[in-house]
């Protein structure tokens, strides 16, 4: 089990644009940062069948529901959860 956290943009940046003018540098405002997302996720060592979510925070009542529905996703597929392991 673990949890990775990725900026939010508000408008795609030149990589995906292509338009690397000066106009477009107005990303750097404080105004600009919106925030991140964090993606828990989870993977079942033998089939390797996972499972993830999106969310907007990783606190601890956040992490408990994602593990509750995290289990009973493998349980609907035959998958009996005996260990979780996770990074941290």
């Amino acid at each position: 089990m673990d949890v990775c956290s990725y900026a939010r943009f508000l408008r795609p940046g030149h990589r995906v644009t292509g338009d690397r003018s000066q106009r477009s540098r107005n990303w750097m405002r404080p105004e600009t940062r919106v925030g991140y997302d964090y993606a828990h996720a989870i993977v079942d060592d033998h089939s390797r069948l996972a499972y993830v979510e999106l969310h907007d925070d990783e606190k601890a009542a956040t992490v408990a529901g994602f593990l509750e529905r995290a289990l009973a996703f493998y349980a609907e597929h035959g998958i009996a959860v005996k260990r979780v392991m996770t990074d941290g």
